[in-house]
Parts: structure tokens; C-alpha cells; sequence
């Protein structure tokens, strides 16, 4: 089965053109709905340890254009996650108090604490993404961030937070299709504004703008997932797999950190004298 493309090298060029927006032909739905189940096990089970080693903490962005699926990402592929260990959080436009600090400052306060999971619904680069095609900041401030970007997310994995981005990759007709669709459906409605279709006459700047994004900003570190989102339950399916196979390497260190955690809890029931317990283990 397909992977997502994994960008974490910088390359000195990157087009989206030569990336697929759609799954392969004569995938196997079943197979894959299986895997996706198997799957959900694998991270509820993940995020367990994860939560009680607390010597990491998972951070995953999702990127996208409107209409490629990041709110339903979340929905789908985090639904086995257990809520306490894991916060989502969305980047709208910046408050004039963010807005009086550096760019990364709101971002920064949102990032998880050990043993927690952190998912983020736009990120750090909308500065470089919306400020950029909007002419929000001049070239010389948005170009100069690319660097910034890669020095907190350098600082953020040095400290423990395993990092995932991913771009959902929809083509251009298929996020026609998904507007027109919210217009047709009264229940979805509410999720349309004019923006979007204003927004869509800017497609190749955005473009462009997200191929610079993926480019420089593509690390060991913190390397970026190009996903094909026009059909979603594979998009749901590529989405869990990578999280599963990143946080795969780390499983048996945290399952020591609770086994020895375990045999300290233990020590210390057995020094304590607790009249209930002690009475419960004479009987």
C-alpha cells in the first residue's frame, strides 16, 4: 500500500505537481478499513504509554488548504485517542495581544506537556502561508521566518516533543466540489463563507506559498507528511499509520519507564504502613 511522501532533507526545490491529491487505483477498501481499525488500537495503546512514561510529548500539525479535511482528520484518525491525554487546538486570525509579541508566541504556549498529545488545526505557518499571500508582512519579514520556524521546532524536539506535520494535499477540483457541496447540504452550510471562494482565487500563490513551506521547512527534526486528501478514508488511513509508525521506536523505552515506575510504586506500598492495607494482607 502507498505511503505518504516524508519531506525532511530541505530540498532546494519542491512542486506539488508531482505529489497525488488521490489514492492509488485498485485499492482494496476493505483491507484498508481493517488496517485503519488495527490501527486505532495500535495509537489508543501508544498514547497510553505515552501518558504515563511522560518523558515525551507528541505534537501533530495539520495543514491544508479550506475543505482538505483537517477538522475531519481529527475527528477520525484521533477518535480512539483517550481526551485527557491530548488537546486540539485551532489558529485563527492572531488577537491584537498575540499580535503584540513575536509571531511564534501563541504557538508556543500550546505546545504539549510531557506525557500529552497536542494536535494543531493550522500552526506557525499560517505567518508564512496567509501572511505572504495577503501581503500581511513585507518578503523580507516572512522569508526570515522560515528560519525562526526551524529553530523552535529544532528546540522543541531537543526537549522531548516528537513532531509530525502533515499537509493535506486536495486538488484544486476537488475543493470545488467539497464547496459546492456545503452549499447543497444545509447542515454543512454554516461551514461556508465567501472567503472560501475568495480565498480560492488565490490557489496558486498558495500553492506556491506551501511548496516553500514544505521545502525549507522539512527536517529530521520535524518532517512534513504530503498526504493525498481527496478521498478521505485514505487520507484518515496514511494519517494513522504515520503516527503509529513514528511513535513505534519509542514504545519499549516507555514501557520500561512504567515497569520500573511500577516496582517503585510497589516499594512503596510495602514500606507504608497503611492500617487497611496491612489488616487486608493478614486476612
Amino acid at each position: 500500500m502507498a505511503a505518504p511522501a516524508v519531506i525532511d532533507s530541505q530540498p532546494k526545490s519542491l512542486s506539488l505537481g508531482d505529489y497525488p491529491t488521490d489514492k492509488p487505483h485498485h485499492l482494496d477498501r476493505d483491507a484498508i478499513d481493517a488496517e485503519a481499525k488495527t490501527l486505532e488500537a495500535r495509537m489508543a495503546r501508544q498514547q497510553e504509554l505515552l501518558y504515563g512514561a511522560a518523558t515525551h510529548s507528541v505534537l501533530i500539525v495539520l495543514q491544508g488548504t479550506d475543505t482538505a479535511g483537517k477538522d475531519g482528520t481529527i475527528k477520525h484518525v484521533m477518535s480512539a485517542i483517550n481526551p485527557i491525554g491530548c488537546h486540539a487546538w485551532s489558529f485563527k486570525v492572531p488577537t491584537a495581544e498575540e499580535l503584540a509579541h513575536d509571531f511564534l508566541w501563541r504557538i508556543h504556549q500550546r505546545t504539549p506537556t510531557r506525557g500529552m498529545m497536542a494536535i494543531f488545526n493550522r500552526s506557525q505557518y499560517e505567518d508564512v502561508l496567509v501572511a505572504r499571500v495577503h501581503k500581511l508582512v513585507p518578503r523580507g519579514i516572512w522569508k526570515e521566518r522560515y528560519g525562526a520556524i526551524n529553530n523552535f521546532e529544532q528546540m522543541l524536539a531537543q526537549n522531548g516533543v516528537i513532531l509530525l506535520k502533515f499537509f493535506l494535499h486536495v486538488s484544486k477540483e476537488e475543493q470545488k466540489q467539497r464547496l459546492l457541496a456545503r452549499e447543497q447540504d444545509t447542515s454543512k452550510a454554516w461551514k461556508l463563507t465567501v472567503d472560501d471562494w475568495r480565498e480560492r482565487e488565490r490557489w496558486d500563490d498558495y500553492m506556491a506559498a506551501y511548496e516553500d513551506a514544505l521545502a525549507r521547512c522539512g527536517t529530521a527534526w520535524a518532517p512534513w507528511y504530503i498526504v493525498p486528501a481527496d478521498t478521505k478514508w485514505y487520507r484518515n488511513y496514511l494519517v494513522a499509520r504515520a503516527i503509529v509508525e513514528k511513535l513505534e521506536p519509542y514504545e519499549r523505552a516507555w514501557e520500561r519507564t512504567l515497569a520500573d515506575l511500577g516496582k517503585q510504586r510497589l516499594r512503596e506500598l510495602q514500606e507504608a504502613h497503611i492500617p487497611e492495607r496491612d489488616n487486608n494482607d493478614n486476612s
